[in-house]
Parts: structure tokens; sequence; C-alpha cells
């Protein structure tokens, strides 16, 4: 069986990196996390509570549509991928690739981002504006939808489950 490449999304604080780089042990494949391919500019645009715009994140996303695309192996990428014009970007050349998408209330990403202190993306509206961006795939994007207030094993089995490798099912 060929490697799947999977996209995890969802907003900041909602556990991409730690649920990528689980999940890419697992499949034995390469994990990748979107931000470390933001350009300075955006950077220090978050890092100043300024939400970037979908021209900000354009380049960004040609560039990682085109990591995925040549990526040899299966791959994890960790993204936010907030709007469905976003995951067509990405997706766009790149057949079979899946979307994981971490679902949770405000509240609980909330209470995890605060506790965060080494990342550069900063404060409550940001998030706010992320939730309020959120597009939450439709049926026809065939996501795994995982709830983000279960323990991070049970995210990984349910991930593995929607992969259809094994765990139990989350599909919605």
């Amino acid at each position: 069986m060929t490697a799947p490449k999977v996209i995890v999304m969802g907003v900041s604080g909602c556990g991409k990196s730690l649920a990528g780089t689980m999940l890419a042990s697992e499949l034995g494949v390469r994990f990748y996390d979107a931000d470390d391919y933001h350009s300075r500019a955006n950077v220090d645009k978050m890092a100043a509570g300024i939400p970037l715009t979908d021209e900000d994140r354009r380049g960004w996303l040609d560039d990682l549509a085109a990591l995925i695309r040549w990526e040899a192996g299966g791959l994890v990428l960790a993204c936010s991928a907030l709007k469905r014009c976003y995951r067509e970007r990405l997706l766009d050349h790149n057949p079979g690739v899946r979307l994981i998408y971490l679902k949770g209330d405000f509240e609980t990403i909330w209470a995890r981002h605060s506790r965060r202190t080494d990342h550069y993306f900063n404060g409550r509206a940001m998030l706010e504006s992320q939730f309020q961006l959120l597009e939450e795939p439709s049926p026809d994007e065939n996501a795994i939808v995982v709830d983000v207030s279960v323990a991070p094993g049970q995210i990984i089995r349910q991930c593995l489950a929607g992969l259809g490798l094994r765990g139990e099912d989350s599909r919605n």
C-alpha cells in the first residue's frame, strides 16, 4: 500500500502539530508543519496580532501545494487550511490527499492556546478571527472529523480508523 498524504487542519491551538507528529510516526512518513513555511512578513504580522489576508496566504499555500506534490512518499502536513478555497489550492494537482479536521469549540481551544509560550500566534482576537474565517469541510471534501476534546492517543486512533488503517471509526 502506498503511504498516504494527509493534511491535518483546524484553527491554531487545536493540536495539529502534536496530532500530525504522532500520526506521521504511526504511518512512517515525514511530518511537515505549515507554520515553518510562512514568510517572515507573515510571521511578523501574526506576532503583532494582525490576521493574515488571503493575499498574505497565496504564496504560502502555493509552496505547501508544491511540497505535497513533490514529496515522494506519504506525508502529514499540519496546516490551518481554514477556508475551502485554501484547501482547494492545497489539493490542486494532489489527488488522493486526505483531510483530517481537528474540531473543537472556542473555549476548549482558547484554554489550550493561552498556555502556549513558544508560538508567534498572538492573542484571543487572533483565535477569534480564525474561528470567524473557518469554513468547516463540507461532506464532498470527505474529511475525517475528530473531536479535539479527547486524549491525543484517541485522536490518532480515530485518524487511523478514518484513513481505513485501524482503530475506531471517526467519520461524520
